[in-house]
């Protein structure tokens, strides 16, 4: 029998043998904990370095409207999901398109080629009878005529009186948005519609432009005609930022853009280019739609402030989560929605960094994207039915209403069962910070479920980045603002961004009045027939 000290000592050896396993199990759960963390961020960057950039899942690639194209190059239409969570699907009737080629467009030139038989082959070989034409058998191929590059000679007639020395006369020159500049409104137009809509750097336009018979033209003297004409179209730019602030609905977003030569700041630091764009431009929101980009080295409230300063009081804003809308919205008593594809986004990711066979829908994330996919199916739904937005909302009520309460309820019931620093775990957070702005949506058939449009028309902007890489300086980063925000105003409203640059560089140096200015609007400017 042990005595009563050794009894002690065993009992406090024991205690500590207990402190130190379960010390040791704190410790190995925190380091698992952290292995998993790592896992998933491992696993995160992976698919952003080598998966592909879709986030559709295959269950609901035709229910999220910013996947249509998928969808447009069915052969048939494809069926109408109902709303209800039954097992019937109605099929619409449809016309089955014609299988061949689609014809050409009847407005481009033709050049007619005829092929004939030789003359000794015009002979009947049972009678001799020379065969006659009697029609032919026509079809079609696509050709092109590549750039040509001609040089334009300006000469100013001197005049002068023939009795004496003081009657000297020289006919005036047109002017130009860059005096004694270079390039040709039709090659300013060509080279920046080239940069900023086709993503083709400078140094490939020189090359093109040598290949087509032009002389060696430096891409210093490309650059500086580029910055020289988004500084000119400064005006115009201020007449679409009025637009904006008038309008009754503004997305907002912002990307990242780096400059080299800045005042202040390292050349590996990044700044900003802000986006602010409407669906209809003018109080009513009646008119034509516009995309605006402004550039900012920073990211603060102060840069926001400046963009939004004169914004109508109530009007709707809609941007992601960043915290610095949330001060502009309180400032000047805006309407702030949430994007439902950015909250969709973090589930997308959190149900992706699973292993292939764990990503079921009892997953708390793919509950979270299903319900998701039934919003944007009643969205659907009231697009294919072309509901105005009294007719919308009443939708809204019925169908997504009830399912904004069922995503609320598995919010709250996971919220705080969920590892915070988790992909799953930002994914709740996310949700629950923009909860208040993400309900929103459904009070008015106007407002919309997300802020993929302005995303759209960042889009653009972002492939152009991956070819120029940078700005080199401020300067070129607000003329690259500028000239987008002209380009991508165009596309949305449906005119060719060359010809109007075309016949806006020709125009604003005559332009002197607010009323010679509002002329060059995009939906206002005279383009040329051909």
């Amino acid at each position: 029998m042990p005595t009563a000290e050794e009894f002690a000592a065993l009992q406090q050896a024991l205690a500590e043998a207990t402190r130190r396993s379960e010390s040791l199990v704190g410790e190995l759960r925190v380091v698992r904990t952290e292995r998993d963390l790592l896992k998933e961020q491992l696993n995160k960057f992976k698919r952003q370095l080598f998966a592909a950039k879709s986030e559709a899942s295959a269950r609901d690639q035709k229910d999220m409207f910013f996947n249509e194209a998928e969808d447009l190059g069915a052969d048939a239409q494809p069926a109408e999901e109902e709303l209800e969570d039954d097992d019937t699907v109605t099929v619409p009737a449809h016309k089955r398109a014609k299988r061949g080629r689609k014809p050409l467009d009847p407005a481009l030139a033709r050049e007619v080629v005829r092929h004939e038989l030789p003359e000794a082959e015009r002979m009947c070989p049972h009678d001799g009878a020379t065969l006659q034409e009697i029609g032919v058998e026509a079809s079609e191929q696509l050709d092109i005529i590549p750039q040509q590059v001609r040089v334009i000679r300006h000469e100013r007639v001197k005049y002068a009186c023939p009795c004496c020395d003081f009657a000297l006369r020289l006919a005036a020159k047109p002017e130009q948005v860059i005096p004694k500049g270079l390039f040709s409104e039709g090659l300013l137009a060509w080279v920046i519609t080239s940069k900023y809509m086709d993503g083709l750097p400078l140094y490939r336009q020189a090359a093109l432009l040598a290949r087509f018979g032009g002389s060696d033209i430096s891409r210093n003297t490309m650059a500086a005609s580029v910055v020289r004409v988004g500084q000119a179209v400064q005006p115009v730019i201020n007449l679409l930022r009025d637009l904006v602030l008038e309008a009754p609905l503004i997305y907002g977003d912002e990307t990242h853009i780096q400059v080299l030569k800045e005042a202040g700041k390292a050349a590996r630091s990044k700044s900003f280019m802000w986006a602010q764009m409407t669906e209809g431009s003018g109080p009513e929101g009646t008119g034509p739609p516009i995309r605006l980009f402004a550039y900012s080295p920073s990211r603060s409230t102060e840069a926001a402030q400046r963009l939004y300063a004169g914004v109508r009081a109530g009007a709707v804003l809609i941007t992601d989560g960043y915290e610095v809308y949330n001060q502009i919205a309180l400032a000047h008593r805006l309407v702030h929605l949430g994007c439902w594809a950015h909250c969709r986004r973090y589930f997308h990711e959190a149900l992706q960094a699973l292993p292939k066979n764990k990503r079921g829908a009892d997953q708390l994330a793919a509950q979270f994207m299903e319900l998701i996919a039934k919003l944007y199916r009643a969205e659907a739904q009231g697009r294919e039915h072309a509901l105005d937005a009294h007719a919308l909302k009443q939708l809204r009520q019925q169908h997504s209403a009830p399912v904004l309460d069922g995503i609320e309820a598995l919010l709250l019931a996971n919220l705080h069962a969920v590892l915070p620093a988790s992909l799953l775990g930002k994914a709740l957070h996310y949700l629950s910070s923009q909860w208040s702005k993400l309900k929103l949506f459904v009070d008015d058939g106007h407002h919309p479920i997300d802020n993929n449009p302005c995303e759209n028309s960042i889009r653009p902007f972002v492939v152009g980045r991956r070819n120029w890489l940078f700005a080199d300086t401020v300067a070129g980063a607000n003329a690259s603002a500028n000239l987008y925000s002209l380009l991508q105003t165009c596309k949305v409203n449906g005119i060719d961004g060359y010809q109007y640059l075309r016949a806006l560089l020709v125009a604003l140096p005559r332009a002197k009045t607010a009323d010679d200015y509002e002329a060059l609007l995009p939906w206002r400017i005279a383009l040329p027939s051909t």
